[in-house]
């Protein structure tokens, strides 16, 4: 699959006269289109609904995007859930799916609304101190090793989230008499699958053990949420997947397990957020310095406080040299950045056409765990986030952080320095 930057050479150097790079810019008109096109996938499903993962891409303009597309939010954490609130979300369109959580984010969760999804037993303990919803989703691992296409997280046996099969068992019957009446399902087994037999393969495992829970419990089940997984080609050489087929996929096993069961009034949920963001996004930056040692370098102005996935996973990210998209890629290079760490690299060996200084590189799929897991080692400020309209204009929905805004937690910082 070609990939192809969202941007033109001459837009970038536009932007680029406002907004310095390096920046992340995100696409309005492709997350709108990809929105509707899972829409469509499970429009099946009367109560099929998607729940943006906002650990993905923690921006309100992003969130009201997708509120206005339909979608809801599942969030990890008291910033998320805040978020979520103030750009309007509402129960019951805010999941909140946490691991080892602190009490008053379970209370804040209670008070807002949300669908809590209990990532373990032992946090019935906790809801009985904030109050039982009536409500409660909870986090199945299946254990053992799970084997679908996948570059981060294939493991359930050596993952920290969830529950057993017997754990789980005994969190709804705990749960059934302490009131609730509804309850969900909800399981992540791994990461960034580009397959489309990932959510088929998942949904089974789910609705049958939907099955036998309803069975041994007695309890409603309302939802079951799919959760996240579904992944993007990182690489040129894979293809998307199609998430009409794996709608589909899910929708057979439905009709084949749930429907017989009497449990065909299920409402189906998913979490995505690599799926829905990563290819919408680009790390937009320029070459600064070349070195020529043992390798030939490109040192660029972002680095891996930007776009950490590469140092973090080894993970490849395409890079589009723009105004040379049809050169030949005859050249040998490390991109880096200029981090005190070695691993500082967006590319390594990468075939590119010759690279200038002043070039502006475009480092694809950067939509989502990108700008959200930046940090702020050396002293690097994070970039700005813009917005690419569907009319064309260019808004700026996060500015780029200053060197006060490095400082301000100090105590009195400029009696310091």
């Amino acid at each position: 699959m070609e990939k192809k930057p969202f941007i033109t050479k001459e837009q970038a150097e536009s932007i680029i006269e406002k907004f310095p790079t390096p920046f992340h810019i995100y696409d309005e008109k492709g997350i709108r289109e990809n929105a509707r096109k899972l829409k469509q996938a499970f429009a099946w499903n009367e109560g099929f609904k998607e729940y943006f993962a906002v650990k993905a891409t923690p921006n309100p303009t992003i969130l009201k995007i997708l509120k206005e597309e339909g979608c809801g939010t599942d969030c990890s954490s008291y910033a998320e859930l805040l978020m979520s609130e103030k750009c309007g979300f509402k129960n019951p369109n805010i999941m909140f799916s946490s691991n080892d959580t602190p009490e008053e984010e379970f209370r804040y969760a209670k008070e807002i609304g949300a669908i809590i999804n209990l990532d373990d037993i032992t946090h019935i303990e906790a809801l009985k101190k904030v109050g039982i919803p009536e409500t409660v989703c909870c986090r199945f691992n299946p254990g053992g090793k799970f084997s679908i296409s996948t570059t981060i997280m294939d493991n359930p046996g050596d993952a920290k989230y969830g529950m057993t099969r017997e754990q789980i068992k005994d969190a709804f019957l705990q749960l059934k008499a302490l009131g609730v009446k509804e309850f969900g399902i909800h399981s992540f087994l791994a990461s960034n699958t580009v397959s489309n037999e990932y959510y088929p393969t998942l949904s089974k495992i789910l609705f049958k053990l939907a099955v036998e829970l309803k069975e041994e419990t007695g309890v409603h089940i309302g939802f079951i949420n799919l959760s996240g997984g579904v992944g993007v080609p990182y690489t040129p050489d894979k293809e998307p997947n199609d998430i009409l087929v794996i709608g589909e996929g899910v929708h057979q096993a439905f009709d084949e397990i749930l429907v017989p069961a009497g449990m065909g009034d299920i409402k189906i949920f998913t979490e995505l957020g690599r799926f829905m963001l990563a290819p919408y996004g680009h790390l937009v930056t320029k070459a600064i310095h070349e070195k020529h040692i043992y390798k030939e370098y490109i040192g660029v102005d972002a680095c891996a406080v930007n776009l950490m996935r590469p140092a973090m996973y080894g993970a490849y990210h395409h890079i589009t040299v723009l105004g040379k998209e049809h050169e030949p890629c005859d050249h040998t290079y490390d991109v880096t950045g200029s981090l005190c760490e070695n691993n500082d690299k967006f590319a390594i060996d990468r075939k590119l056409p010759k690279i200038d200084m002043g070039d502006i590189l475009v480092i694809h799929d950067a939509g989502a765990h990108g700008f959200a897991m930046g940090y702020n080692y050396n002293g690097k400020l994070k970039s700005a986030e813009l917005l690419l309209r569907e009319d064309g204009s260019i808004l700026e929905i996060r500015r780029a952080e200053t060197i006060d805004d490095y400082f301000a937690t100090l105590e009195n910082y400029w009696d310091l320095i």
